[in-house]
């Protein structure tokens, strides 16, 4: 089996993003399940076509998304993804769409084809705080979602794809108010890899 792991390039003024560098800390492989490890932009407009040439590129059994979600005190594995781009601030690129679809003859939502119970519950055995998140925003991250499930629905592709939010890593809150929650990047790699190793 082939999995494809994301992250995403930092953003927001931070120097780091802990969803790529997570997924960077990932053996080459995990049992039988062989690793790829890629880097997204944080653009409306490019990241969807990245992961687009990534899928086509390594034509991956499995695609996780991770990216970044700062205020979590755990890793959230996110159950749906909305056909919505609403950004608060603009995204690397300076985009900042309101209210706009992500595609335009697209369903309202899709529904992540990972196990996100067991996932959870394989984080917890692993001792890594971990819950079931119901939206993944509006932001890029469920830009990325949907584009994904969109792919694989629309080709018919014999794809498994989800979503995961991380909290700050440790390094990025040093500088930010008392109690901000964050995260070792080791835990959350560890998370990573017990979700893997849930869809064995």
């Amino acid at each position: 089996m082939k999995a494809l792991v994301t992250g995403f390039e930092p953003f927001g003024g931070e120097q780091t993003n802990p969803s790529y560098e997570a997924a960077a800390l990932l053996p080459e492989r995990i049992d039988s399940v062989e690793l790829i490890k890629a880097k997204l932009p944080v653009s409306f407009n490019d990241s969807g076509p990245a992961l687009a040439e990534l899928i086509r590129k390594y034509q991956p059994d499995v695609v996780i998304c991770v990216g970044q979600s700062g205020g979590y005190a755990a890793i959230a594995v996110e159950r749906v993804a909305i056909n919505l781009r609403d950004a608060a601030a603009p995204d690397n690129s300076g985009v900042q769409p309101e209210e706009q679809p992500i595609t335009a003859d697209g369903p309202d939502a899709y529904f992540s084809s990972l196990p996100v119970k067991k996932i959870v519950a394989a984080m917890r055995h692993s001792s890594i705080p971990a819950f079931i998140s119901n939206s993944a925003g509006t932001f890029v991250c469920n830009n990325v979602m949907y584009t994904l499930l969109d792919l694989i629905h629309r080709n018919k592709l014999p794809i498994r794809g989800g979503f995961i939010h991380v909290p700050y890593s440790l390094q990025q809150v040093v500088s930010k108010a008392p109690n901000t929650p964050s995260m070792e990047l080791t835990q959350m790699a560890r998370g990573l890899e017990a979700a893997i190793r849930a869809l064995l």
